[in-house]
């Protein structure tokens, strides 16, 4: 069996930096030995696949939006836009794990770019129909055939993993940076798609974000040095992800603070929408996403001792604590105490993104790294369409300004599930000695 992508037991305990990047004697003119992002892009082939992914993930901030306007804007319906966006989300929950597995077992060049082309087919197809007035059952069938986009920013997380095998330290900088990545990409894609979409014609963002996507992906695949090797079928005669030891909680975890994304983010809107300043809803939750993005850079270089395990329970409750700033801003009324608010919470994002995925990768089974990925980001997208329905209840039953109170809701769930995690993990283990592993088999 090949061997796993993820670190080894060995760095389960640190952090730490790799013998050979210790620090040598510094070259002439050199006041101070390169940081922690300068030494991960000097590694071949990294800048180029780097690159190449941020053009094919910017579009995953763009299309929801993209498609939510063109349809309203020519259908004249949001709930017709809503329910065929919802229904992307649904089929995408369905298809993302099984690509990934595809992506696991042939490589990433050979599955991901006929995806690719064909949630773009899916795009142009919705574009379409909604130019020429197709009837409202197309409209779904085209949104749910972009489904198989693959989940390039898991792709990415991968070949890191790959590339910097053993190498905890500096894995932890590129999964820092990764999010960071995540965060840029979702404050951007909105702005942009809603530029597009009204400074040109409604069709123009999703055009742009298939365009942009499409070469993304082909350019990535092109960078085969950096691929991982592909596991063939027999990747899955081990435990599927799904039932590996502590991924149920994380899981769980995840789908949590999806909650907490979409609720904040629906939430929000209401609430500028109340005080009359709906044009800048989208500035201030830029906001939110610009301090997790400046959070998570800032993450990525420190040195951190102790297991992720530990750390978890700790990031989650900073969040918790942080999202409490937000309600009371709310209560005041000011959209700029608001602002503020969501900025100072968004620094707590990034780092427990990061140590969530960082724990994913641990317990992926070895060969199955992008699916493991993938159910992670397919429960983060559960959460935030739960996320989004309550939010909306509460904005519309009680006040936009209680409806705060669900995001803050969420991530205490998702607190006590994190803590709780590690006596859950320790049982379920007990189980599997006396009774088998249930996790055997393929998926």
């Amino acid at each position: 069996m090949p061997q796993s992508t993820t670190p080894s037991a060995s760095d389960a305990g640190e952090v730490r930096n790799i013998p050979n990047a210790q620090q040598a004697p510094l070259p002439p003119g050199r006041s101070r030995p390169p940081g922690p992002y300068r030494r991960l892009f000097a590694r071949p082939g990294t800048l180029a696949f780097t690159a190449a992914n941020l053009a094919a993930r910017l579009p995953m901030g763009m299309l929801s939006v993209s498609a939510v306007v063109m349809i309203a804007g020519t259908r004249g319906s949001y709930a017709l836009a809503g329910a065929v966006t919802a229904t992307g989300l649904a089929a995408t929950a369905v298809v993302a794990p099984w690509i990934a597995r595809l992506v696991d077992r042939y490589g990433q060049a050979r599955v991901a770019v006929p995806a690719t082309l064909l949630a773009a087919l899916g795009s142009i197809s919705l574009v379409l129909c909604v130019r020429y007035g197709a009837p409202a059952w197309t409209l779904f069938a085209s949104y749910a055939a972009t489904a198989t986009t693959p989940n390039t920013g898991g792709m990415s997380r991968a070949r890191w993993a790959h590339l910097l095998k053993g190498d905890a330290g500096a894995l932890h900088t590129a999964n820092s940076f990764e999010q960071a990545v995540d965060e840029l990409c979702f404050m951007l894609g909105p702005v942009l798609a809603a530029f597009l979409c009204g400074a040109v014609f409604p069709e123009a963002g999703t055009l742009v974000a298939v365009t942009l996507l499409v070469t993304g992906v082909l350019a990535f695949a092109a960078q085969r040095s950096t691929e991982p090797p592909a596991h063939g079928p027999a990747s899955t005669s081990g435990p599927a992800p799904l039932r590996a030891p502590g991924m149920p909680a994380l899981l769980a975890v995840c789908l949590a603070l999806g909650a907490v994304f979409g609720a904040t983010e629906v939430v929000t809107l209401a609430f500028a929408d109340e005080q009359g300043h709906r044009a800048a809803a989208g500035a201030v939750l830029g906001l939110q996403a610009a301090g997790s993005c400046a959070a998570g850079l800032l993450y990525g270089r420190l040195r951190l001792t102790g297991s992720p395990e530990r750390r978890y329970p700790w990031c989650v409750a900073a969040m918790t604590a942080l999202l409490v700033l937000p309600a009371v801003a709310a209560g005041t009324g000011s959209l700029v105490f608001l602002a503020g608010a969501l900025l100072i919470a968004g620094m707590a994002t990034a780092p427990t993104m990061i140590t969530n995925m960082a724990l994913v990768q641990r317990r992926t089974p070895p060969g199955r790294l992008n699916e493991g990925m993938t159910l992670a980001v397919t429960a983060l997208l559960g959460g935030i369409a739960c996320g989004s329905a309550a939010g909306g209840f509460a904005t519309d039953h009680l006040s936009p300004s209680a409806g705060y109170a669900v995001p803050v809701a969420a991530a205490g769930v998702a607190l006590v599930v994190a803590a709780l995690a590690p006596v859950l993990g320790r049982r379920g283990g007990r189980d599997a000695q006396e009774g088998g592993s249930p996790a055997t088999g393929p998926a």
